[in-house]
């Protein structure tokens, strides 16, 4: 009788060993395919989103780190993504439907519509204009932290409404994560004032330090405006050159998505170094420094302070 006993407990209890673990794997299952399935157009928006929703969201990027957003062709598996999405964050002013208007026509292909799926991270962002272009935005908000705040704020958002039984853990993370920001931001306003005004012109090969040197009290000079233009001209070598030697700055730097070509002319012809490379359009591969939105600008302020400090 008592061996009986003992079978029909090992039974019973390797049934709902099974039985639980079976339902562990649904359950878990259930809960990886009820996540937030988030798409970002490039790696500074993915790792804004990367910071709020942490373990609880499916993330995938669409331009990859260290290409150029600007232009860009979307290829199956990004179109594949955004169509199973819940959320697509882009940038907007202009950044990802200028040009060819790759964006847009991902959107439609997708069938996702602006405003229910679609939505700018930008949005809350006072805009600045091209000097060339006074009806075309400058895209660079980001390169001003108090810009990326407002980022980050509207993407904590939209993911709460999007997902509201996980409201309270997103907005915990985004409030974290934006007061590491801020201080970041509050710090480099001041950081600049110690150098001589005549010394403090930043001179990049793309414009993309307008909202950046607005707020931290730079000039900013480049070689062209916006990447989708002509690159290196006479004229706008021309132009650039006028500025540095009207100035005392000793030196140059250049953005790590474009080609260092024009800058090394611009260097030839001045005699100053490439200080440093900088991040605008792309954070850094992974494991590198520069591969978070919040190291990337660190690094940036950094390294313009002591290169505009000799």
């Amino acid at each position: 009788m008592k061996r009986i006993l003992v079978t029909f407990i090992a039974v019973v209890a390797m049934i709902s060993g099974v039985y639980f673990f079976l339902h562990g794997r649904t359950s878990t299952m259930q809960t990886n395919n009820n996540k937030l399935h988030i798409v970002t157009t490039n790696s500074i928006l993915e790792d804004m989103v990367q910071n709020v929703g942490k373990d609880r969201i499916e993330l995938y990027s669409i331009v990859k780190r260290g290409t150029d957003p600007h232009e860009y062709e979307p290829q199956p598996t990004d179109v594949s993504a955004a169509a199973d999405a819940d959320i697509i964050f882009h940038n907007g002013l202009n950044l990802e439907t200028g040009g060819n208007g790759w964006f847009n026509k991902l959107v439609e292909t997708s069938h996702k519509e602006f405003d229910k799926e679609v939505f700018s991270a930008s949005e809350n962002v006072k805009a600045k204009h091209l000097t060339t272009n006074r009806d075309e935005e400058d895209p660079h908000a980001w390169l001003d932290l108090s810009n990326g705040i407002k980022y980050v704020q509207l993407i904590t958002q939209v993911m709460k409404e999007k997902d509201p039984q996980n409201a309270q853990f997103y907005q915990k993370n985004s409030d974290k994560y934006i007061a590491k920001l801020d201080k970041l931001h509050k710090t480099a306003q001041s950081r600049f004032i110690d150098i001589p005004q005549s010394k403090r012109l930043l001179v990049t090969s793309e414009g993309a330090f307008k909202y950046f040197s607005s707020a931290y009290h730079v000039t900013p000079a480049y070689i062209w405006e916006i990447n989708t233009e002509s690159q290196g001209t006479p004229e706008q070598m021309e132009e650039v050159l006028s500025k540095i030697n009207q100035s005392e700055v000793k030196s140059l730097f250049v953005e790590s998505s474009v080609s260092p070509k024009s800058m090394n002319k611009v260097s030839k012809e001045t005699g100053l170094k490439i200080h440093s490379k900088l991040f605008t359009d792309s954070l850094a591969q992974s494991g590198s420094t520069g591969d978070t939105y919040y190291s990337m600008m660190k690094w940036n302020i950094d390294k313009i302070h002591e290169g505009l400090s000799k």
